[in-house]
């Protein structure tokens, strides 16, 4: 979302946290469409009226590993559709070609493999922090991404 939305002249950087940092021309349908031998699979259902979701009893495992279980659950429980052709929206100007980036790699995640990360944010130019953490390492791991974002800010400020 912010790789094309970070185009916006009122944003001075992007800061992605276990995030797709897609180029012109992809989507996360193309970047997910082949993954490396071994990877795990994210449990996204099939499409229900043209919305996505991904499956209740494997939700922990692949999105929350190292939340709380009963969080966890909370979060599997409550999670919002998104709709099918989020995945197919492909990006016209990836905003982290002229603007400063930063991404957090989890190195857990078992949504997007750390190795594919490693390789956006390294494409994308960003400066990389890693942290032990699964792909809502937002929740599990808060503080890692306050001062990843504390240090981004700071960063812009000093321009």
């Amino acid at each position: 979302m912010i790789t094309e939305a970070g185009n916006d002249p009122r944003v001075a950087g992007l800061v992605y946290i276990t995030a797709f940092a897609p180029d012109s021309g992809e989507s996360v349908a193309a970047l997910i469409k082949d993954p490396p031998p071994g990877a795990p699979v994210p449990p996204i259902l099939p499409p229900q009226d043209g919305f996505l979701a991904l499956d209740k009893t494997k939700f922990a495992a692949s999105f929350a590993a190292d939340v709380a279980p009963e969080k966890a659950d909370f979060m599997a429980n409550s999670q919002v559709p998104w709709g099918v052709a989020a995945l197919s929206g492909a990006i016209s100007e990836p905003a982290w070609r002229a603007k400063p980036s930063w991404y957090l790699v989890a190195t857990d995640d078992r949504m997007i493999p750390p190795a594919a990360q490693r390789l956006m944010a390294k494409r994308a130019g960003a400066t990389v922090t890693e942290a032990k953490g699964s792909h809502a390492i937002y929740v599990s791991q808060p503080k890692a991404v306050a001062e990843l974002i504390e240090k981004a800010a700071k960063s812009l400020s000093l321009k």
